[in-house]
């Protein structure tokens, strides 16, 4: 099942994703974030019956919107670290964006002028943790994930 946040005249909404083109409108959540606040998420957008609506007339929004935390986990790709000339690091190097860092997939980024030569338009896999944790075994890991997002 896919999810997305939709943009329309009338605000944002949770979706379930049908098609390329299509998508179902999960009534009563703004977004997908706020859908992911009920203990029964999949159950709740699997049986929704809202409006039918086409990507033609809408625009797709970050899929959590605002989000709690945004942690990243920088240099995990050894080519890439290679191409920019720095060493392998030896631990997981993490930092955090602010939740207004989010755009939607279509959105212009708007880039200071001073930092055009440093924009670094990699993509990055997003991994939407769905529930509350803390402390997770890695065996049971996979059950806090709600889903997965391209970001950037």
């Amino acid at each position: 099942m896919r999810l997305a946040t939709i943009r329309s005249t009338q605000g944002t909404f949770a979706a379930r994703v049908e098609s390329d083109t299509t998508a179902v409108k999960i009534d009563g959540y703004a977004n997908v974030g706020d859908l992911l606040q009920e203990d029964n998420w999949r159950q709740v957008a699997e049986k929704a019956t809202g409006e039918e609506v086409t990507f033609e007339q809408t625009d797709l929004e970050a899929v959590v919107p605002a989000p709690k935390k945004i942690v990243c986990v920088g240099l995990n790709y050894a080519n890439h670290i290679k191409e920019m000339g720095r060493d392998l690091p030896t631990h997981p190097t993490l930092f955090v964006k602010y939740p207004d860092a989010l755009t939607g997939p279509f959105d212009d980024v708007l880039v200071p002028e001073y930092a055009n030569s440093e924009l670094d338009w990699e993509g990055e896999l997003a991994v939407v943790i769905g529930k509350r944790a803390r402390r997770v075994k890695e065996a049971d890991a996979a059950d806090y994930i709600a889903g997965y997002a391209v970001m950037n």
